[in-house]
This record gives C-alpha cells, structure tokens and sequence, in this order.
C-alpha cells in the first residue's frame, strides 16, 4: 500500500504571521505591469487585440493587484515571439468625408498615420472600436462645416482635443480615464465651423441605440 506524499510545511510569513500567499497572489510590482501593457502592444500590432480589447486590458493591467490578476489579462494570447504572427492589414483609407451626403465608416484594420474626416452640409461617423493600433495612440483631423463629426472610440480610452468652433460645438462624451499611467489615447484636431464635432464611448453611443429604439417601438406600438 503506497504511503501518502508529504506536503511541504507552510510556514508563517515573519511580517503578517500568516501563510506565504500563493504565487498567483502574490502583488504585481509596476515592471511588471509595463511589461504586460508591452505585451498588449505587441498583440495588438500583431492583429490579435482591437482597439477597444487594447483599451479594455491595457486598463485592467495598470489596475491590477497581483500576479494573478495580469496572468488573466494575457492568459488567451501567445507569448512573446510567438511564429507565425504577421501585422494586422494596414488601413489604407485614411480620409473619410461627406459632402451634401452621409458616411458611415467602421475601421478594422492598422492604424499607422493621422485620419481625416471632412464634413461639408453632411454627417461623418467614424467608429474605431474595431481598428488595430500598434502605438496605442490614434491622431485624427475632423472638420465640421455646418455638418456633424461623430468618432465613436472605445470605453476607457483618453481624449486628447484641441481646435476651435465658430458658431458650432465640440463636444466629449467619454467616461473619464483613471488617474496614472497612460492609457490608449486619440487625439483630435476639430474645427467645427457652424457644425459639430462629438467624440463619444460604447457607453454613451449606446445610450443614444437605446433612445431611438425605444422611440421607435413605441411609434409602432401607437400605429398597430
């Protein structure tokens, strides 16, 4: 009859007086946060990330308390190096207008030079959610003459706006990033010229999905 295998004994930390914590507990140091907000970096250049799961993690990863926590954040991505990886498509269109018309544009792919968004008595919206960005960091151009500039960006993400308005607006509507380190940013140059420029999150474009779909339920709901 085999003979059971004896455990190593726990022994008490001389600091808390209680058992050292398991490796997964253990608290991550900022090093250590760099080296998986890289890590991202190189997953999204790679094409494996979008903008808004870079934004996501990039989060979660200066926020996180141990080990543990940053092992969760990259536990679905190969490690450094890994073959076979080749960068996303670069996105080729680069200049998005409307003139007396309406463009609606959803970027996937590498986002490696500043964008511009012209609209003239028209409406441009732009939604980087999906586009891949290898320096975390998007610039763009937007003019608004007596038309609307939407960019829609990923939750968590920090605007960084400059530009003027005459006789228009501009406007942020993002949930304001957390205090520390960089985040992934998108900087906007806007002119708004009897005309608008928004930037807006998931969360505050959603709002907006669910007030005309309420509406229009209970348009339909009057005619039946």
């Amino acid at each position: 009859m085999s003979q059971p295998i004896p455990q190593p004994e726990e022994r008490p930390s001389r600091f808390t007086g209680k058992a050292s914590p398991a490796p997964e507990s253990v608290r991550a140091s900022d090093a250590e946060r760099e080296a998986v907000v890289e890590r991202l970096r190189v997953a999204s250049v790679e094409g494996r990330l979008t903008f808004e799961e870079l934004t996501t993690r990039t989060e979660a990863a200066y926020s996180a308390v141990t080990r543990g926590e940053l092992e969760t954040i990259t536990a679905d991505l190969p490690g450094m190096g890994a073959p076979g990886a080749v960068p996303a498509p670069v996105q080729v269109q680069r200049r998005f207008s409307a003139i007396m018309s309406d463009c609606k544009e959803s970027i996937s792919g590498r986002i490696d030079a500043e964008l511009t968004v012209l609209a003239v008595m028209g409406d441009v919206m732009l939604d980087l959610r999906g586009a891949q960005v290898p320096t975390g960091e998007v610039s763009l151009m937007a003019t608004a003459v007596m038309g609307d500039v939407k960019i829609i960006v990923p939750d968590g993400v920090a605007i960084d706006l400059s530009g003027y308005a005459v006789m228009g607006d501009r406007k942020v509507r993002v949930r304001e990033a957390a205090p520390g380190p960089r985040v992934p940013v998108v900087r906007i140059k806007a002119q708004a010229i009897m005309g608008d420029v928004t930037i807006v999150d998931d969360a505050h474009h959603a709002q907006v999905r669910k007030a005309i779909a309420s509406w229009w339920h209970g348009r339909k709901g009057r005619q039946d």
